[in-house]
């Protein structure tokens, strides 16, 4: 895009920085600040799609964006932030549909990689049914980093780094802050606390997203609450992991029989044979995964109590 004045002008200024009294809202439009650039640094990679991780970096940028807008909200003119929420929104859902190809694909090609080499073949031919797939998302995605409401987006984004308005209460920010990690936090526990002795799959992916939420606010809260809430973010962080990775042996899994099934009722046996060996593993993993999430949460419990 050509970048606008007001872009321009945000991007070449030296970043935000504010004080530890300064109002939430401050520290909000410095974390824009920050978020917007790094975003904006990874979008020509993004774009050329050599590199998995500039895509993976502009994502975690909007994803970042979005939950401190949504972790701040009381704090600020929702007129002004919610809009700006929702069209981050659609920009992750632009975003979406690669970064989840990407690992996808590197999941399964670095899977197949130390079968058998009699299996390997057959499971290429398996996976390159998703090249199609990735090429149209592509597609889509550059056709939204090319759009008016992309330019508009990051006009929108570099004007909230300098103006968007607050609502403070004149409390000490600090306090403020501790009262919104804590809330997620608590949330957080409760979805734990309420669920089966033998979760379904997407209650624990519905936890992992909990514990992004919860993550995402203390990182807004970091500067002002130091040790204690680095060390919540550290074990939230591990929390996500051992729940990603099962939510990621879910989508494999499933996707694996999805091309199974795509090949019609009398798939090539090698191909077959390959697909069984794939979704073993992924079995195996999503097993893993189940019996070692517990042991998270009781070290992301103890961080969470100390805050």
């Amino acid at each position: 895009m050509a970048a606008t004045r007001l872009l321009e002008d945000v991007l070449a200024a030296e970043p935000v920085e504010v004080g530890r009294k300064a109002p939430i809202a401050a520290h909000v439009r410095a974390g824009l600040d920050q978020r917007l650039r790094a975003l904006r640094a990874h979008e020509a990679g993004t774009r050329v799609g050599e590199d998995p991780e500039e895509l993976h970096q502009m994502r975690v940028s909007v994803r970042r964006m979005r939950a401190m807008l949504r972790s701040a909200r009381p704090f600020l003119d929702r007129e002004e932030s919610e809009p700006l929420r929702a069209e981050l929104g659609w920009l992750g859902r632009a975003l979406g549909p690669v970064r989840d190809l990407d690992v996808l694909l590197e999941r399964l090609r670095a899977e197949s990689a130390d079968l058998p080499e009699s299996e390997r073949g057959a499971a290429e031919r398996l996976i390159s049914g998703l090249d199609g797939d990735y090429l149209r998302a592509r597609d889509d995605m550059l056709a939204a980093l090319d759009s008016d409401r992309y330019d508009e987006l990051l006009e929108r984004l570099a004007r909230a780094t300098r103006e968007l308005p607050g609502r403070d209460s004149g409390a000490d920010a600090a306090a403020q802050l501790r009262k919104l990690v804590r809330r997620e936090f608590r949330k957080l526990g409760k979805a734990v606390g309420a669920l089966p002795a033998e979760p379904a799959d997407a209650e624990l992916h519905a936890l992992r997203i909990d514990g992004k939420r919860l993550r995402y606010t203390a990182e807004l809260a970091e500067p002002l609450l130091g040790a204690p809430v680095k060390r919540l973010i550290k074990a939230t962080k591990g929390f996500q992991d051992v729940l990603g990775e099962h939510q990621d042996a879910c989508v494999a899994e499933e996707r694996i029989r999805a091309l199974l099934d795509g090949l019609g009722p009398r798939p090539d046996a090698s191909i077959a044979f390959a697909a069984g060996r794939l979704v073993a593993r992924e079995e195996f993993r999503k097993a893993d995964r189940r019996a070692r999430w517990p042991e998270s949460w009781e070290a992301l419990s103890s961080a969470g109590d100390a805050v």
